[in-house]
């Protein structure tokens, strides 16, 4: 069987491009392509060598990761560390999708002549044969992530709180926010805001209702009791967030809170409640943000 090394660095750049384009459309990257063009290139490029044996270290798994890493940098330009390794994660995740629908469409079509080389599959069969497989692929990466991404969304996103503070409970649904890494600083203790009404059953109105003037260092509205039982348990959490940048909270420690999700519940007791004196939501969906760190 005669194989062309022309079709074989065609074949690998079109489906080193769809993969790596798949890649940044669920990544939501700012997609350039130009730079996908020569990342495709270069793993065409690997692929050939690959093929012809020319350097036997092309097989070492090591520089495969290291080439991986460079596509992955060409095509994507991550300006983080943290961005970079995300980026790999997703493109060798599409790649396995895509390896998968190569070898279903190799099983059914059942090409006459094939053979396999140095992990690349090569034969007579068309160019039309690639993009449908490259086709296949593309849907049903993008259609799986969008269904994964729905169903996280509807069920994960949330779960349901009890606190206890002075010896009364309340319960409410809050949402589970990736971005809520907020901490008390003195004793980075991890905080859950939860709206300020929720908290009428337990602490003083006098208190919850006038929140911007304490944060201001004004108590002329709380009676003197009240400042005496609460002056020593509040807590002050600057944030930049909720609309505010460089703002403050006030905070306090309850006892304990419960989280509960599906049948499952964790108490944690090294927690702080962050008072926010405005609704998160105008429907009322969810009262409160819990970080992620505390589930």
């Amino acid at each position: 069987m005669t194989i062309y090394m022309d079709i074989v660095l065609i074949e690998n750049l079109i489906m080193n491009y769809i993969i790596l384009y798949a890649t940044g459309i669920i990544l939501k990257n700012n997609i350039k392509h130009i730079r996908l063009i020569l990342a495709s290139l270069l793993g065409a490029i690997y692929s050939v060598v690959s093929y012809m044996s020319i350097l036997e270290i092309y097989s070492n798994i090591i520089l495969k990761i290291i080439l991986s890493i460079i596509i992955v940098y060409i095509a994507f330009n991550p300006q983080t560390w943290k961005k970079m390794w995300k980026d790999i994660l997703l493109f060798y995740l599409t790649s396995f999708v895509f390896g998968g629908a190569a070898f279903a469409l190799i099983y059914v079509l059942k090409p006459q002549e094939i053979l396999m080389r140095n992990g690349l599959f090569l034969g007579t069969y068309p160019l039309k044969t690639v993009f449908l497989g490259g086709g296949v692929a593309f849907f049903v990466i993008i259609a799986g992530f969008s269904v994964v991404k729905t169903k996280l969304s509807k069920k994960d996103m949330f779960c349901e709180i009890e606190v206890e503070i002075n010896k009364k409970t309340i319960k409410t649904k809050v949402m589970i926010d990736t971005g809520n890494l907020l901490k008390e600083p003195i004793t980075n203790t991890p905080v859950i805001v939860l709206e300020h009404t929720l908290l009428y059953y337990c602490m003083p109105k006098e208190i919850l209702n006038n929140l911007e003037m304490i944060l201001g260092g004004d108590f002329e509205k709380i009676p003197e009791e009240i400042q005496m039982e609460y002056i020593s348990k509040l807590k002050l959490i600057p944030f930049s967030s909720l609309g505010k940048e460089n703002g403050m909270l006030l905070g306090i420690k309850p006892e304990y809170i419960k989280i509960i999700q599906e049948e499952k519940e964790l108490r944690k007791e090294n927690v702080i409640i962050g008072i926010y004196n405005k609704s998160l939501t105008k429907q009322g969906e969810y009262r409160g943000l819990i970080g992620i760190d505390l589930l």
